[in-house]
């Protein structure tokens, strides 16, 4: 097993993973696209707190409205995009797209998926999980070989800055042609919008 969120946005990942080995198969955990590129910037303020504001990197132009597809943050998102250039080295029953809001709502759900896929027996129950509060995020009740509860580092669910709702609106307007063309090509509808 490999993993690194940048290999599923990095065009040459799927040639490299395919000539190493072509059976593999592949897990994409995949957010909404609008939260993911507030993640992103809240992630990069927390080391470096001078950046600009969300607002002022999201658009090329603010008054015309037009978004800036140049921006990491923004990029990533562009799910189907990336789905494209896997598919040309994949066939789509070789990939897995997990959601990240079930992974929080339902993780033994969505974790039960991961172990069909992966032709597991299923071991991972709701028993294993508990929601903690304080993060946001459902934990482990215990990390194997311990008997404490095992958590998402300090890194993960920072509080994210408030974003002008405005920006959000329009954030939602562009990945919207994105999202309904990643849910065709998926067959799966992860329900943004």
């Amino acid at each position: 097993m490999e993993k690194t969120p940048s290999y599923f946005v990095t065009k040459e990942a799927p040639a490299r993973i395919s000539s190493m080995a072509k059976g593999t198969k592949l897990i994409v955990v995949v957010r909404d696209p609008v939260t993911r590129a507030i993640s992103d910037y809240t992630q990069t303020l927390s080391k470096k707190p001078d950046i600009p504001t969300f607002e002022s990197l999201t658009f090329k132009n603010r008054t015309t409205g037009l978004i800036d597809t140049s921006w990491s943050a923004i990029q990533i998102g562009i799910y189907a995009k990336h789905l494209e250039n896997w598919l040309l080295y994949f066939p789509i029953g070789q990939i897995l797209f997990v959601s990240g809001e079930r992974l929080i709502s339902d993780p033994a759900g969505e974790l039960g998926r991961v172990q069909d896929f992966l032709g597991l027996k299923r071991i991972i129950t709701d028993k294993h999980f508990y929601f903690n509060k304080t993060k946001g995020f459902p934990c482990l009740k215990k990390a194997e070989g311990s008997s404490k509860p095992h958590c998402l580092g300090k890194t993960k669910g920072r509080t994210h800055p408030d974003i002008d709702q405005e920006v959000v609106q329009r954030l939602r307007d562009f990945y919207r042609p994105f999202n309904m063309k990643f849910y065709q090509m998926t067959g799966q509808d992860f329900g943004w919008d």
